[in-house]
């Protein structure tokens, strides 16, 4: 008799009503996994995607998912078991990941569960100065922002650009960062601020003083000052909200500058780009426990904070997924699955 866990899964898709809490098989893992405990999970912009069938999607990049599938790839907390040919890890170890991105974007990454099996190389230990609501927080959002901003990691270019993504020089030059407050953002404003860049944050006015406070050396509402508008001869735009409304912020950037698109789908400033001497690239994040382990430390000393808007219970998904409906988010939201005191 296989063992059983709880989960949120999807039988169909649609709005947050789809997300049930339910038994589910608990994962059996092969060679090179590692099968976690999970304390905490973070909550990104796939997760709804898988939930509404990938809609936003052109119909030939939709991948087939097999019904009920498991959303999630964010997790921190402790291993409970080891493949043979793993290396590196021992039961009890506390780790955080992002798992199977974007191999798993048809649910096989699974995180909303009591239980992950998830690739070694995947995994990383977790930083000791962060819990594990803080260290789940992390994994793709700051992988977004490493990889975009520090180093790609590999080599696998975006489905949208043939060429290999190349992050650019941060000391000191100037960098807007777009969607400053949210889960990509608020970390992309503290890599370039870490990295020695002038910061500048654009997000609508309530969450000035929270931008601030993580090293935005200026703010920008968008809600009564769109920035296109008064920037000029800036470095570096990084968009995190991306899409068609991108290409406005050409006119920001000096000549020799770039323009980093997140989500780059719909975007259709190429021609300017090219007129006003500026670089368009973006890249597809990746799982990287290399690239969590490295960044840890950063984590760790407090270099990199993490700002938690919200926190639920897994078996309150449903709710955690209407606060990402209702916008406005502040760093990144948590479902727990074991409280701090009870992690152990």
């Amino acid at each position: 008799m296989r063992e059983m866990m709880k989960a949120v899964r999807l039988h169909s898709f649609g709005g947050p009503e789809v997300l049930v809490y339910e038994d589910a098989p608990k994962p059996q893992i092969k060679a090179g996994e590692v099968l976690v405990r999970v304390h905490a999970i973070g909550l990104n912009p796939p997760d709804w995607y898988l939930r509404d069938g990938y809609k936003m999607l052109p119909p030939e990049w939709q991948p087939e998912i097999r019904l009920p599938a498991i959303p999630g790839t964010d997790i921190s907390g402790t291993v409970a078991a080891v493949a043979g040919d793993v290396q590196g890890f021992v039961v009890g170890d506390a780790v955080y990941a992002m798992v199977r991105f974007p191999a798993g974007l048809a649910g096989e990454s699974s995180a909303y569960a009591d239980y992950v099996a998830v690739p070694a190389s995947e995994l990383a230990r977790k930083p000791a100065g962060i819990d594990h609501v803080h260290a789940a927080a992390a994994p793709m959002s700051l992988l977004t922002a490493w990889q975009f901003l520090i180093d790609p990691g590999h080599d696998a270019p975006n489905p949208l650009q043939p060429a290999r993504h190349r992050p650019v020089p941060l000391e000191g030059r100037t960098v807007l960062v777009n969607g400053a407050a949210g889960g990509v953002g608020h970390l992309a404003v503290q890599l370039a601020k870490w990295r020695g860049a002038r910061v500048i944050a654009v997000a609508s006015a309530g969450h000035e003083a929270f931008l601030r406070d993580i090293g935005a050396d200026e703010f920008v509402d968008y809600g009564s000052t769109p920035p296109e508008d008064i920037l000029r001869d800036l470095d570096l735009v990084i968009d995190t909200v991306g899409g068609p409304a991108a290409g406005r912020f050409l006119r920001t950037l000096k000549r020799g500058g770039a323009l980093f698109p997140v989500f780059p789908l719909g975007f259709n400033g190429s021609e300017e780009a090219g007129q006003r001497g500026v670089t368009i690239s973006t890249t597809q994040v990746r799982s990287s426990g290399a690239q969590l382990a490295e960044i840890a430390p950063l984590l760790d000393k407090g270099t990199i904070r993490l700002g938690i808007d919200s926190r639920f219970p897994l078996a309150e998904a449903r709710r955690a997924h209407e606060r990402a409906a209702a916008g406005h988010i502040r760093g990144k939201i948590v479902l727990i699955v074991m409280p701090e005191g009870n992690a152990g």
